[in-house]
């Protein structure tokens, strides 16, 4: 079980390939709209693009 847990993707990628931007909906707390906000930031900053 924990050898299948460690294991992870079979391929190695590129974060910027695979990051989207994330979208707040009205009904997310303050605290979730701020986790999408930094990471909507780190996007920005570690693959150029504005989400």
């Amino acid at each position: 079980m924990t050898l299948g847990l460690l294991s992870g993707c079979a391929t190695s990628g590129n974060y910027c390939d695979v990051a989207r931007a994330i979208y707040a909906s009205h009904d997310d707390t303050s605290e979730t709209k701020r986790q999408i906000l930094a990471e909507n930031e780190k996007i920005e900053k570690l693959c150029g693009v504005r989400p």
